[in-house]
């Protein structure tokens, strides 16, 4: 299944969740030994004060007043960018993997040994609200999200809310300027400049070693009720373009305005590039399945072997799906060398599956 989500939520679950925002504040809340609602104020490296910042956003804008120390992400991702700025939310929204604090390992190593974020569920219907109330944040972050007006609203309620940013779709933010927001909710613009410098090093290096990939075309599908292909605004494709690849001239005028979408037959031209990345749950079965299927097995791309397979369920294919300032190091040391392999023009290369 492609990493989908939209989100709604009925009037009486929210107002069910303001009763429950009322209970927490008039008993104190629990979960206090996470972190602290007393903020306080934070500097930055000139000495003055990062806070207030007003951060705009698809339904307005919001400020934060003071440091935040009970951050909830309800944005898929969202917890990797704060953990690579040095924080550790309350709580988390789980999406894939079923890590513990919704944390992979990836990014295990910024909790620091201290307690993992409490796990909030995905369920498709919107963020559990009564949950979050309980937790008693201070910011809720949805940057990486799909946050309807309604829901917006209704978490705003109870803490300041940054939702996804206005110039893209939803789930479409870039990883930098994820990053780089979050930073700023988080009064730690220079910490995030510094997290995306990192990561930018790391696919640099990969392009430097692999100039092969430059004037190639590429992009990324799954075997989902059909051939479902990945649009430029997801993550997915945004990697590939960072390795230096090209995407299908048409993907997104036949995809429409969404981060992907099943194609027809007549369309699987779009799958016929100098590369092809397929997420599947079963490597070997799903490789097979479509080299059974009439509308695909006879492309150049299957012929000259330039295919290159991961399997949704590892951490590899996890980290692929997140594609965050923390996965994305991770991703690009088990990536590019199946994707060289690929383009290599030797269609008898063996593109080897790695460890994890």
């Amino acid at each position: 299944m492609p990493r989908f989500r939209r989100t709604s939520r009925t009037a009486a679950a929210l107002a069910s969740a303001l009763v429950v925002l009322a209970t927490a504040s008039a008993c104190g809340g629990n979960d206090k030994d996470a972190g602290s609602s007393n903020a306080g104020s934070k500097s930055n490296s000139s000495g003055k004060s990062a806070f207030p910042v007003t951060i705009d956003h698809k339904y307005g804008a919001t400020t934060i007043k003071s440091e935040p120390k009970r951050i909830v992400t309800v944005g898929l991702t969202d917890q990797d960018s704060v953990l690579a700025l040095g924080e550790v939310p309350v709580g988390t929204t789980e999406w894939v993997g079923g890590y513990k604090g919704a944390v992979g390992p990836w990014a295990a190593d910024k909790l620091g040994g201290g307690k993992a974020p409490t796990v909030l569920k995905d369920t498709g219907t919107g963020p559990q609200v009564e949950k979050i109330a309980a937790l008693q944040p201070d910011l809720i972050l949805a940057v990486y999200g799909g946050l309807t007006k309604e829901q917006y609203a209704s978490l705003s309620k109870f803490a300041p809310v940054v939702a996804q940013p206005k110039a893209y779709n939803d789930f479409g933010v870039p990883w930098k300027e994820q990053t780089t927001t979050i930073g700023k909710a988080l009064g730690k613009p220079e910490e995030a400049a510094a997290a995306v410098k990192a990561t930018e090093g790391k696919i640099a290096a990969a392009v430097e070693k692999h100039p092969e990939f430059k004037g190639k075309t590429s992009v990324m599908a799954t075997p989902y009720e059909g051939m479902f292909v990945f649009g430029s605004q997801d993550s997915r494709s945004r990697l590939l373009t960072d390795l230096g690849f090209g995407l299908p001239k048409d993907l997104d005028k036949a995809i429409g305005d969404q981060f992907g979408a099943n194609i027809s037959k007549e369309r699987t031209d779009l799958l016929d590039q100098g590369a092809i990345v397929w997420i599947v749950g079963d490597v070997a079965k799903d490789a097979d399945k479509l080299h059974k299927d009439a509308s695909y097995k006879d492309l150049k791309v299957v012929s000259e072997g330039r295919e290159v397979y991961l399997n949704e369920t590892s951490d590899y294919g996890h980290a692929t799906s997140f594609g965050t300032v923390l996965s994305l190091p991770y991703v690009v040391e088990r990536l590019a060398p199946q994707l060289a392999a690929a383009v290599d023009g030797k269609p008898a290369t063996k593109v080897e599956q790695p460890a994890s």
